[in-house]
């Protein structure tokens, strides 16, 4: 039973250890951009993805391996953060030449992605 305590307290730190980590990209990002929110989406076996946007409109993921993990980096970064990314949420996202180009490609004149 006192391997299983162990195991399962080193786990925990492990994981609070990778929440802090996160959180603090989280408030780098926020500090470079003025403020940021965020959207945490569950993305399956590859843990959950942190949505941020910058109140300057740039935007950024980040991967942490569980969603819980997620949620406790968004909680202590203190961010604002959705339920979706959608409404006035998303249209706070700007997007610039690359991303056009990048995803809209050869839709709408841009160079070939392949």
């Amino acid at each position: 039973m006192a391997d299983t305590q162990q195991v399962d307290a080193k786990a925990a730190e492990k994981a609070d250890r990778k929440a802090a980590k996160l959180a603090k990209q989280i408030g780098a990002f926020s500090k470079a951009h003025g403020g940021a929110e965020g959207q945490v989406a569950y993305i399956g076996q590859r843990g959950a993805r942190i949505a941020l946007v910058g109140e300057d409109g740039d935007w950024g993921n980040l991967v942490a391996p569980t969603y819980e993990i997620a949620q406790k980096a968004v909680e202590k970064a203190g961010i604002t953060v959705h339920e979706d990314f959608d409404g006035e949420f998303a249209a706070k996202v700007r997007t610039g030449r690359y991303e056009w180009t990048r995803m809209a490609g050869i839709q709408v004149g841009g160079p070939s992605n392949g």
